[in-house]
């Protein structure tokens, strides 16, 4: 018998467990443990045991309105910078720098004293303030 007549004998075929991963052993679950584990399911949050990063992190305590609180105007103010007679609204107080947006609501106290006729349009008022408005001759 010479080299040439030798019968070559099939390669054995690679067995085929797990399928995924590189060799196909452990199909990319690494060795042991409780992810290797058919059925397994842990919490992503989980950490084995220890505190995780949410329970780390410090409560945000307390409640917070998704509505905004007025913004106050005194009748000291209203003295100070406005002329007799003038139309006071919250585009006007925009204006004199009194408040600082128009979509939240304006409300008007009674500190101060008031000695102008004014006309307050679109603003809330303490019931001191509006008998203070009017007594000045103002509505």
């Amino acid at each position: 018998m010479q080299i040439h007549q030798l019968k070559v004998k099939s390669a054995k075929k690679k067995q085929r467990v797990g399928r995924g991963g590189r060799k196909g052993t452990y199909a990319g679950r690494g060795m042991k443990g409780q992810k290797s584990r058919s059925g397994s399911s842990v919490n992503p949050i989980f950490e084995g045991g220890r505190s995780t990063l949410i329970e780390h992190l410090p409560k945000m305590r307390g409640f917070k309105s998704h509505r905004p609180k007025n913004q106050v105007v005194g009748l000291e103010q209203l003295e100070k910078h406005f002329a007799d007679g003038d139309i006071i609204n919250p585009q006007s107080l925009l204006q004199k720098k009194l408040i600082d947006k128009i979509k939240v609501p304006v409300k008007i106290l009674s500190d101060g004293k008031l000695s102008k006729k004014l006309t307050v349009e679109k603003c809330l008022m303490s019931k001191t303030a509006k008998e203070k408005i009017e007594k000045a001759g103002g509505k």
